[in-house]
């Protein structure tokens, strides 16, 4: 038997394949299938919170699309059939894919083809009738959302009854310097968002994190509220994932960053449902 899966443990090889990795997700509430396009562990960004192991600054490589084929539907099969579960000692209750999801090891709408590659993945999820039960979702950073190729995935992605989870964890310069080390300004971010939500629908997931002790500063609170407002007007945004810390980071900046205390996130959840917001907290 494999070792078991856990929701503190997102190994990206621990099916020993190279785009595909089953996690336990607290966000999904249940067994994700992640795609990881980012195998060589490159991103536009480098947040301080990624469990990802020596991250550099890039892109997506090419893939492989044969290989990316050949191993979701070997994979699916596993799954299926019910060897997967036993295998990884997967709960009776969580033996049901919640979801699919591309993410992984960086930004994973910089892969050359990222249209054709949602398309591939779409289309084998729903041969073997994966879809339209399970969600199909991208997780993104939304840097690249303003270029045509890129809106041409998530184009595609809504075509699948996909959405798009959004990062956005600071709408300040400094914060957005600092926890996630862009360099693309808020109102940038907020231009994407709004382009993100009129291709497929669209969350925004905000990873609040307690750096040096400090907690939730006013700042950070008030900037995220009115930037997140603006998404709602413009853009027709209206669901948000809160989350904070459940696996340690990986960089430098690691031993800074703390869980945000429960009050904290559940007070910011509900001055978000005060504004019309419907707001899922993982804490």
């Amino acid at each position: 038997m494999s070792s078991p899966l856990t929701v503190t443990d997102h190994s990206r090889d621990s099916a020993g394949l190279t785009y595909i990795y089953p996690v336990l997700s607290r966000r999904a509430g249940g067994l994700s299938i992640g795609i990881n396009f980012n195998t060589n562990n490159a991103c536009n960004w480098q947040c301080i919170y990624c469990q990802v192991p020596d991250l550099t600054i890039g892109a997506a490589p090419e893939l492989d699309f044969g290989l990316l084929e050949a191993e979701l539907r070997g994979f699916l099969r596993q799954v299926q059939s019910g060897d997967f579960y036993r295998r990884f000692a997967v709960p009776e209750d969580q033996r049901v894919i919640k979801d699919i999801a591309i993410s992984g090891n960086g930004e994973p709408t910089s892969v050359p083809r990222f249209a054709e590659a949602v398309e591939l993945i779409g289309n084998i999820a729903a041969a073997v009738g994966v879809l339209p039960g399970s969600r199909f979702v991208l997780i993104t950073n939304g840097s690249l959302v303003h270029q045509p190729k890129v809106q041409e995935g998530l184009k595609m992605l809504n075509r699948f009854g996909g959405e798009v989870w959004f990062k956005l964890d600071s709408a300040t310069a400094e914060g957005r310097r600092l926890i996630n080390k862009a360099g693309q300004s808020i109102d940038a971010s907020l231009n994407n968002l709004i382009l993100a939500a009129r291709c497929c629908r669209t969350k925004v997931q905000v990873c609040l994190l307690d750096i040096d002790s400090q907690g939730f500063v006013e700042p950070e609170r008030r900037a995220l509220l009115d930037a997140l407002t603006i998404a709602k007007q413009k853009g027709g945004v209206r669901e948000v994932m809160l989350y904070t810390l459940a696996r340690p980071s990986l960089q430098p900046e690691a031993g800074r960053l703390g869980k945000m205390p429960e009050p904290v996130m559940r007070a910011f959840a509900d001055d978000l449902r005060q504004l019309g917001f419907e707001v899922s907290v993982s804490l």
